[in-house]
């Protein structure tokens, strides 16, 4: 099993910044996936960001693209997302999430960080 636990989220005014952090642990995988999503109430989560451990390589939400931008910390399995020229619209409980397949689910799920955009 993975258990993934977020820290850094909190109340932040209209075009400020937070960084969050997902440490994973348990299970250990050679390749997998860390992502973020965010889910607001009454709304559909969504995908926000992810980045592939094999390559390096990450991937954006349109509605993120330029201002988020995801990263591994030092230790492997623990990353970060840096939220720039937060928005309103960014507020929502914020999940990291764990996958080891390209097109598979993201099968473990944080509990979740509140992030607040309010003037």
């Amino acid at each position: 099993q993975v258990q993934l636990e977020e820290s850094g989220g909190g109340l932040v005014q209209p075009g400020g910044s937070l960084r969050l952090s997902c440490a994973a642990s348990g299970r250990t995988f050679s390749s997998y996936f860390m992502g973020w999503f965010r889910q607001a109430p009454g709304k559909e989560r969504e995908f926000v960001a992810t980045i592939r451990w094999n390559d390096g390589s990450t991937f954006y939400a349109d509605s993120v693209k330029g201002r988020f931008t995801i990263s591994g910390g030092n230790a492997r399995r623990l990353v970060h997302l840096q939220m720039n020229s937060l928005k309103p619209e960014d507020t929502a409980v914020y999940y990291c999430a764990f996958k080891t397949r390209v097109s598979g689910p993201y099968n473990y799920w944080g509990q979740g960080t509140q992030v607040t955009v309010s003037s």
